[in-house]
């Protein structure tokens, strides 16, 4: 069975700082592209960032490029999403996948697994 689990969000002011962490156990971590999307009430699930198998390539969407940092450490099946000068429009809950592979993983649809999620909440 194949389990992901978030934590670390909460609310902050904007200008704020927040570290997301997602543990997975129940799959071979290392083979797996590791993701973070967001979605807000109402919204499509929006795609945050990726990270390889590896840990040598990541991406990020345009929107938070600069601003977050997305990392994993395979010996303890973590990765880890480092979220600073926060926005209110970074607000939404946010939510760890993971993919067999790397190709896709920018994409909703070829998320293989999900969390459940955590909320973040940016005000002024």
């Amino acid at each position: 069975q194949v389990t992901l689990v978030e934590s670390g969000g909460g609310s902050v002011q904007d200008g704020g700082f927040l570290r997301l962490s997602c543990s997975a156990s129940g799959l071979a971590f290392s083979s797996y592209t590791m993701v973070w999307f967001r979605q807000a009430p109402g919204k499509e699930r929006e795609f945050v960032a990726t990270v390889s198998g590896s840990g040598f390539l990541t991406s990020y969407a345009d929107s938070v490029k600069g601003r977050f940092t997305f990392s994993r450490d395979n010996a303890k099946n973590i990765t880890f999403l480092e979220m600073k000068n926060l926005k209110a429009e970074d607000t939404s809950v946010y939510l760890c996948g993971a993919r067999l592979g790397y190709s896709g993983s920018r994409y909703a649809t070829n998320i293989d697994y999900w969390g459940q999620g955590t909320q973040v909440t940016v005000s002024s």
